[in-house]
């Protein structure tokens, strides 16, 4: 899970947004975006050992190129999410942060940002 929270605040930042909401969206199938606690890098880790042991890699799965768990785990997470902005910041609970989730790489991933100002 990589942390993409600061990233997205540098885009609202650079396009000077006060009022509005980032939609972000990853067009991946075996990747996926949440929002969770973002201040202890141990949750993050809960959550990847969590999705692993419920949705094994070598589970008995139908899909003939073998990352079928990692389908399943980008569909529980999903692949958008949208978050607020006021007062030029992102609209997050204390703990919140942004997380992108990797689940069949390391790969050439992208992550579509679109910042609508209010």
């Amino acid at each position: 899970m990589i942390d993409i929270t600061s990233d997205i605040q540098e885009m609202i930042n650079k396009e000077n947004i006060q009022t509005g909401h980032v939609i972000a969206y990853v067009p991946h199938t075996t990747a996926g975006i949440t929002i969770n606690e973002g201040a202890d890098p141990s949750v993050q880790r809960d959550i990847i050992e969590t999705l692993k042991k419920i949705i094994p890699e070598g589970g008995d799965y139908h899909h003939m190129e073998g990352n079928s768990d990692a389908h399943i785990k980008a569909s529980l997470l999903g692949s958008s999410i949208t978050v607020l902005v006021e007062n030029k910041r992102l609209v997050l609970g204390t703990w919140q942060h942004i997380f992108f989730y990797e689940g069949d790489g390391p790969r050439n991933r992208r992550v579509h940002i679109d910042i609508i100002p209010r």
